[in-house]
């Protein structure tokens, strides 16, 4: 029998997405369960009440963020599911995807928070909420401490002997000082040189995908996209191959447009 609208409560999907996709509700309730203050958050309307395949269904969940970039994403659960943890996992990547393909680096990547609201207990516990989050078992277990205890082993006191030297030495601690700088520089280097790399694979990825469909890619062509490192070039190789009507069209103008970019560069 289907229920009409006057008959729904909160724990109906309708009922608690309507509910949720007003800020001020959607706030207040994640600073409850979440035991936090929240500045403001805002409400993906159009995310939070949608028909998609690929997402088997109809899906009533509520998506949001706050003003610190974080991601929740709640859902009402009254009938009790399996493998709810692999559930959480598959809404966790489906909010990493969105936030890649719209163009973000890995390493910036927001928090999230992935939120089921049961009407039943899902683990057998009898605890009103169940919280988990990743960890590293190993990082968790080896601490400062520990590793300064005494193990009354002569070789583990004489390692830990010179480590303590070493920690007074301040010539080494002015080395280690230098090799972090460098480091920092080091790494600063390569995540710049990554992104280039990206920006260009994804260029010439586009630029194969656009040129198959006018036609077959001669081999050498070929070769020279996928050894060609300079961004401009394939940047206007792609400009070329969205104008031309014909693959021999592009292939008679790609040669000049590289020639001119080199060119520009001396």
């Amino acid at each position: 029998m289907k229920k009409q609208l006057k008959e729904l409560t909160i724990k109906d999907n309708f009922m608690f997405g309507a509910v949720m996709t007003m800020p001020e509700n959607c706030k207040d309730f994640l600073e409850m369960v979440l035991q936090t203050k929240l500045s403001e958050v805002v409400v993906s309307k159009e995310k939070s009440m949608i028909y998609h395949p690929e997402y088997k269904g109809i899906r009533l969940d509520v998506y949001a963020n706050d003003e610190e970039r974080t991601h929740y994403n709640v859902e009402m659960q009254v009938s009790k599911k399996p493998a709810l943890g692999r559930r959480s996992r598959y809404y966790q990547s489906q909010i990493d995807m969105e936030l890649l393909v719209s163009g973000e680096e890995y390493e910036e990547l927001p928090d999230t928070y992935v939120i089921f609201l049961c009407d039943f207990d899902p683990f057998g516990q009898k605890k009103y909420r169940y919280t988990f989050s990743s960890e590293c078992k190993e990082c968790k277990e080896s601490k400062l401490q520990e590793s300064e205890q005494n193990f009354h082993d002569d070789y583990v006191e004489k390692l830990q002997r010179t480590i303590r030297e070493i920690k007074r030495d301040r010539e080494m601690e002015e080395r280690f000082m230098i090799l972090e700088e460098m480091l920092k520089d080091e790494r600063k280097e390569g995540r710049i040189e990554g992104r280039e790399e990206g920006r260009a694979e994804g260029a010439r990825l586009s630029l194969c995908t656009i040129l198959e469909c006018k036609g077959r890619i001669p081999d050498m062509f070929r070769k020279q996209i996928e050894t060609e490192q300079n961004l401009e070039v394939l940047r206007n190789w792609l400009v070329l191959a969205a104008k031309s009507d014909t693959m021999e069209a592009f292939l008679a103008e790609a040669e000049s447009v590289k020639g001119r970019q080199c060119g520009q560069k001396e």
